[in-house]
């Protein structure tokens, strides 16, 4: 998928209701302080911090796709939100970024990272201590979420407790997940059933 291609058509109102669910599960996950700073990876058009920005004293927004971070900037500036900061950067690029969160939160961006280790423990570096860290993403499924998508190379999904070892591998302690969302998408015009799960964990140095 183009993402740059996609991105002016991306606001469905699939999209924009499945946001608002997946906003407030994050909300409900953590302990929200006014003062947080946030980090949402793999933003989009930003769905998700819309229904957010309030909670934060100041969220930054990123994503590898120049349309996409068009498209939220725009938006940004019609609704005059200002404390959500676009950047269209590479999270790997060391001077991408010269500060740390309280939370960081990403909604369906993860399976398309081929390496899970390598992001989560860039994650766990990005937060500051106490932070939270909350992944929404697809449980595994067969691959038919994704079939439409020739050019998909990432995950069909995860096991919960596989990506739970993930976190626990760099780091992180209370780890918890749940599937909490259910949906439809049709290909082709078949209905494919899917599910969504939230994992949240929480950076605590000895």
């Amino acid at each position: 998928m183009n993402f740059d291609d996609e991105a002016k058509n991306w606001d469905t109102e699939r999209r924009i209701n499945r946001a608002k669910v997946i906003a407030n599960k994050i909300s409900n996950s953590i302990n929200i302080n006014k003062n947080f700073s946030a980090m949402e990876f793999g933003c989009g058009t930003g769905l998700i911090s819309f229904n957010l920005y309030n909670k934060f004293k100041e969220i930054t927004l990123i994503d590898s796709s120049k349309g996409m971070i068009d498209i939220l900037n725009y938006k940004i500036n019609k609704y005059k939100v200002n404390n959500m900061t676009a950047k269209n950067l590479d999270i790997f690029d060391e001077n991408s970024l010269n500060m740390k969160y309280d939370v960081i939160y990403s909604s369906m961006a993860l399976h398309h990272i081929y390496n899970t280790e390598k992001i989560i423990k860039k994650f766990y570096e990005l937060l500051n201590e106490n932070g939270y860290l909350c992944i929404v993403d697809l449980d595994k499924d067969d691959g038919s979420f994704h079939k439409e998508d020739p050019n998909f190379n990432g995950h069909n999904g995860f096991d919960q407790e596989e990506l739970k070892g993930v976190f626990s591998s760099a780091g992180f302690n209370d780890v918890e997940s749940s599937t909490f969302f259910n949906g439809i998408k049709v290909i082709d015009g078949k209905k494919n059933k899917y599910s969504l799960f939230l994992m949240r964990a929480r950076k605590v140095e000895n």
